[in-house]
């Protein structure tokens, strides 16, 4: 059956809804660096709700949540600019192609990150 040109694909819809969220810049994101974080309901609806930064893996998926679940005013009180951008690489590997691609469109410096060296 073919598909009607004129009603987009959920891909299409996904984009744009995950796009109309973003900052205006990387820089407006000014969320905490350390410290544990108690997420909002309307972010994190299930599961885990309060975080500690100070953990990598806890950190991670804080902003894996936020990025998939979080409204415009969440994104820039709850994400850190340098926390985004210094694990971008491993971080766009954890969230849906629809987020990556809309992140890494409006901000191409996200896709010069390189990961960190091991220590």
């Amino acid at each position: 059956m073919p598909s009607d040109e004129s009603s987009p694909s959920a891909a299409k819809l996904l984009r744009e809804r995950y796009a109309r969220r973003l900052p205006g810049s990387l820089g407006e994101l000014t969320g905490p660096a350390h410290g544990s974080v108690q997420l909002p309901l309307h972010v994190a609806w299930s599961g885990l709700t309060r975080f500690d930064l100070d953990r990598p893996r806890s950190r991670m998926s804080m902003y894996r949540t936020v990025l998939a679940e979080g409204q415009s005013d969440d994104l820039v009180t709850l994400l850190n600019r340098d926390i985004l951008l210094s694990q971008w690489p491993v971080l766009r590997t954890l969230i849906s192609r629809a987020i990556r691609d809309v992140w890494e469109s409006a901000f191409p410096e996200l896709t010069a990150v390189r990961p960190a060296a091991a220590a």
